[in-house]
């Protein structure tokens, strides 16, 4: 669990998340739409709603930019399943690559 949610959910924030979930008909988005590829050293993990033959999947809501960038806005949260969700964890705390320099100058 995020350290954010040590005291426990907000009245505010179940209904946030059920509107998100209900958008992205609880699917996995977060998979869908490559967030699970942008981790450094993207390792395999089995996403319950590619894996899943039927009916939905997706129980959790994914911060896209972070809770502490971006707060509670729907706008930048994506449906999840909890192995995804719980694979990206925050993105906050994944650095940049390392720069590469393709030509010398």
């Amino acid at each position: 669990m995020s350290k954010a949610w040590a005291g426990g959910s907000t009245r505010q924030w179940r209904r946030i998340r059920a509107q998100v979930l209900a958008r992205d008909g609880y699917r996995c988005r977060a998979h869908r739409d490559g967030w699970c590829a942008k981790i450094p050293g993207h390792k395999q993990h089995t996403c319950t709603d590619i894996a899943a033959l039927s009916g939905p999947s997706a129980g959790h809501a994914h911060h896209t930019l972070g809770r502490g960038t971006t707060g509670d806005d729907p706008r930048y949260i994506v449906a999840a399943c909890g192995p995804c969700n719980l694979y990206i964890g925050d993105p906050t705390e994944h650095a940049d690559p390392p720069n590469k320099a393709v030509t010398p100058w």
